[in-house]
């Protein structure tokens, strides 16, 4: 964490100082914004605390709820949320109180009494160390505090406006507002009360039933399992030995996918309520929760479970459902126009909670569209940045709802229907990546570049997330994640890996320094004059040598920016190798060195040869609107 640039800072440092329009931000919903989230969600909120960061946009998230969600029904948190997390700052807090998964026991009928179940197997939940962060429980309503924390402490002091229904809207692509927003007042005094709101942008982040996605003609379509689950959050007492284990437990009676939860005592259940009749679908509906519990005892025999608090519970049926697009812009409309509404999460897409991947997917949505936003808004690039969102996230979410019909599909077949009895616990070793939230791969675009020099940087592929590896810090001489310090502040991230000469003997990396330093076709060139060199692009360089081997005087000025009022040198993005994990050979890099460019969301953009500056600026060319170098930003 870096402060005191802007001067001595004697509080929280997490709580950055009010600008643009967090200085007297009004505490009603104003009349006009230039971006109004629909939903306080994870994708929601996500996308509120990444444009939180942009000091100069007007971002407002209404909420039908009067406050913040006490219990929220999601709860898995895969290794890539946990990365996103650390961008936002909390990532070692919320892995501090969470309920950390280790392992998987699958439990089968016992071959010699079909009535039992018995432990067949266990599978470790990384084994392959896929990333560096854990996969977590713990419950949605925590995540969203933490994304309120963050947004308050933004500059912007960004907060929910709660008690707010959406009731429709209209792009009427006129003026500098051309979204015109309905909502009503869903309590208190003014209850009913309609109230309009223009804004530049809408977010639909208002879950399954979205008004937001019915207000731009998108439907979902897909279909049901017809096969009902019960979940329950409950407090027991038992004598399952796997208790505080994640279990799928296939019984002769039904099964069940056990997941701990966070403080040691909590508990979820999703239990088996079998084949739902489709000319009858308020029966199942009507299950009681002393229904569910039984049904749990019956599968889980010989072992018994005696519920003595139930902290929430439901009845679900699987369904699998995909909108055909993920904003306004109709099919026939494609190249003539640009977007104007987004939906997000579970407004366009819905798939069972068995594989966690609701809440996670979701932010990934909310993450991918923010910066995009943020970055049309402040005048950075063109609005044809916004027509990705779709194209991008589309894809994921098809891939998702392939990914957890198979898996949702297992969870429900008896032991018997199996070919091969350990078929559930391979299926969950060999998708790990997937569900893990690691197997996303945007295709080349306008923000994804070929992977014509893949072989440069084979451990970082282009359009997969930046895979974090170990460095040593020159300036303090720490040992860091290299990833770990790419914050959710919109920036790009260019990343140097050196050739093997030292700083400052005219290298390629020198030249290469040169040419990001003093080039107008540099994409570092547009950066506005009034802000820090580093406030569009955060560039890095990592040395192939030790970090004792290095001067950082040497070192060129581009990776030593001067910044805040006082000019202050930033000794931050200057790195050696750690000796104990090489990230050259971690990561398949090329000696004779490579630029890796990453997006503000974390996803490799482009690799490229440290020589290939024409390909560089012919990549950023068209994400950024041109202007005389180092021009003010006007917005």
């Amino acid at each position: 964490m870096q402060f005191h640039h802007h001067g001595y800072v004697s509080g929280d440092p997490r709580v950055k100082p009010a600008a643009g329009v967090g200085i007297n931000r009004p505490a009603e919903l104003p009349d006009e914004v230039d971006v109004l989230i629909v939903g306080t969600g994870p994708a929601g909120m996500l996308a509120a605390a990444q444009l939180s960061q942009f000091p100069n946009v007007t971002t407002r998230i209404v909420e039908r709820r009067e406050g913040r969600l006490p219990i929220g029904q999601a709860d898995g948190i895969q290794a890539r949320s946990v990365e996103t997390f650390q961008a936002f700052g909390f990532a070692e807090r919320i892995i501090a109180e969470a309920y950390r998964i280790t392992e998987m026991a699958f439990w089968k009928p016992d071959p010699a009494d079909h009535s039992r179940i018995v432990r067949a197997a266990r599978a470790v939940d990384d084994e392959m160390g896929i990333s560096e962060f854990p996969h977590l429980i713990v419950n949605q309503a925590r995540v969203l505090d933490y994304f309120a924390e963050f947004m308050a402490n933004s500059p912007t002091r960004m907060a929910p406006d709660y008690g707010y229904e959406f009731r429709g809207l209209e792009v009427t692509g006129q003026g500098e507002y051309p979204v015109t927003v309905t909502l009503a007042h869903a309590s208190g005094a003014n209850e009913g009360e309609e109230r309009v709101v223009r804004a530049k942008y809408v977010i639909g982040a208002d879950g399954a039933r979205s008004k937001v996605r019915d207000a731009i003609g998108c439907h979902l379509a897909g279909d049901a399992a017809n096969h009902a689950w019960g979940v329950m959050d409950v407090l027991a007492v038992t004598d399952f030995p796997d208790i505080r284990t994640k279990c799928a437990i296939q019984g002769e009676k039904g099964s069940i996918l056990l997941i701990p939860r966070e403080g040691g005592f909590l508990f979820r259940m999703y239990v088996d309520l079998g084949v739902v009749d489709p000319d009858n679908k308020g029966a199942v509906r009507a299950t009681t929760i002393e229904q569910i519990i039984h049904q749990a005892n019956e599968i889980l025999h010989p072992y018994t479970l005696d519920v003595r608090n139930v902290a929430w519970h439901s009845v679900y049926e699987v369904g699998h459902r995909l909108t055909d697009r993920f904003d306004d812009v109709l099919p026939d409309q494609r190249g003539t126009r640009t977007p104007r509404v987004f939906i997000t999460g579970d407004a366009c897409h819905t798939h069972s909670a068995k594989a966690g991947q609701g809440m996670n997917v979701s932010m990934q949505d909310g993450f991918n569209l923010a910066w995009k936003l943020g970055h049309v808004l402040e005048g950075r690039s063109p609005e044809s940045l916004l027509s990705t969102y779709s194209e991008e996230r589309q894809v994921v979410a098809k891939n998702l709802i392939d990914f957890d019909k198979e898996w949702s599909t297992m969870m429900a077949k008896k032991p018997e229907e199996f070919e091969n009895p350990s078929d559930l616990e391979d299926f969950y070793v060999s998708t790990a990546e997937f569900p893990a939230g690691f197997m996303t791969q945007y295709t080349p675009s306008l923000i994804v570049g070929s992977p014509d020099h893949q072989d440069l940087a084979a451990g970082f592929p282009v359009g997969k997330r930046f895979k974090s590896a170990p460095v040593v810090r020159v300036g303090d001489t720490n040992p860091i994640h290299l990833g770990h310090h790419a914050t959710a502040d919109g920036r790009w991230r260019i990343y140097v890996f050196a050739d093997p000469a030292l700083p400052g003997s005219g290298s390629a990396t020198d030249k290469l320094a040169a040419w990001l330093a003093e080039a107008r076709e540099s994409p570092l060139a547009v950066t506005p004059s009034d802000a820090d060199p580093d406030a569009w692009f955060d560039v890095k360089v990592v040395y192939q040598q030790p970090h004792t081997e290095l001067d950082i005087n040497a070192v060129p000025a581009v990776f030593k920016p001067q910044v805040g009022p006082f000019r202050l040198t930033d000794y931050e993005k200057v790195y050696g190798t750690d000796p104990k994990a090489d990230i050259f050979e971690l990561r398949g890099l090329d000696r004779g060195g490579v630029v890796v460019v990453v997006r503000p969301d974390q996803y490799v953009a482009n690799v490229l040869p440290l020589t290939a500056t024409t390909e560089m600026a012919e990549f950023f060319g068209p994400l950024l609107k041109s202007r005389p170098a180092g021009q003010p930003l006007t917005v």
